[in-house]
């Protein structure tokens, strides 16, 4: 298990984030990113919280924004490396980001992003 404080994984979770791919991230509008350290009610490491793109009707001023979720103790737990750690990250990120733009996790392996 790797440890770090909770201000720590954040800055580990914004590195990672920024180092995804261009084509990734371009088109991400009205999200936020944000770290908790666990799940209420389920053993998850991350968590799209909104409408998927593809799902969209009209989207415009005033909407809420879609939230992205990293949850930092099941990503602790589950790594033994900080290695490790910054690569199932970034998976978590990938995943998430990909609920966004309305990929579900069959294309997600066709596209060898997870």
């Amino acid at each position: 298990m790797v440890e770090l404080d909770a201000a720590a994984f954040e800055r580990l979770v914004t590195e990672v984030l920024d180092e995804l791919p261009d084509e990734m991230v371009e088109g991400l509008d009205n999200v936020v990113f944000l770290v908790e350290d666990e799940h209420p009610d389920e053993d998850l490491l991350g968590l799209y919280e909104g409408v998927a793109i593809t799902d969209r009707g009209h989207y415009g001023f005033g909407e809420l924004p879609d939230r992205i979720m990293v949850y930092r103790v099941p990503h602790l737990e589950g790594a033994d490396s900080l290695e490790e750690l910054r690569a199932e990250v970034r998976t978590t990120l990938v995943h998430e980001i990909a609920h966004f733009f309305g990929i579900d996790d069959a294309q997600l392996h066709e596209l060898g992003w997870a």
